[in-house]
């Protein structure tokens, strides 16, 4: 069944992680997960911690994972601008781990500097990034 397709960028501060044509785009939004379909009314959401999938045109599934950032939707093109944006397949584990590590022991800390809102986040993108690295 071919299936229509529209334009789709993931863009970071750093990068255009995907920039070419996509018959479907699920993201995590901040009211919750969402799909994207060629014709979608014009949309603009927030994104949260999670995993962007996406269909190409030649039916190849992509996961990514993100830290946040938003989503525009206008006359079937599609931009993601993600804080960050790191393919499934490129995810380095052993940093990840790390990174989890490092954000479970702040946490465990009784330090009166701590901000725990930014180590509960560190933490969320570390198992996020864990996760999707098994999606390989």
């Amino acid at each position: 069944m071919y299936e229509k397709a529209f334009q789709l960028e993931i863009i970071t501060p750093s990068k255009v992680v995907f920039k070419d044509e996509a018959t479907s785009v699920s993201a995590p939004g901040v009211e919750g997960n969402f799909q994207i379909l060629y014709d979608h009314a014009p949309f603009l959401s927030a994104l949260e911690v999670g995993e962007i999938k996406v269909k190409d045109k030649a039916g190849n599934d992509m996961h990514y994972a993100t830290s946040g950032g938003f989503v525009e939707v206008s006359g079937n093109h599609v931009v993601v601008l993600a804080d960050s944006a790191e393919k499934s397949s490129e995810i380095d584990v052993d940093r990840a781990k790390a990174a989890k590590a490092r954000a479970e022991e702040r946490l465990r800390t009784k330090q009166e500097n701590l901000d725990r809102e930014r180590a509960n986040a560190a933490l969320m993108r570390a198992m996020n990034r864990m996760r999707l690295s098994r999606n390989v």
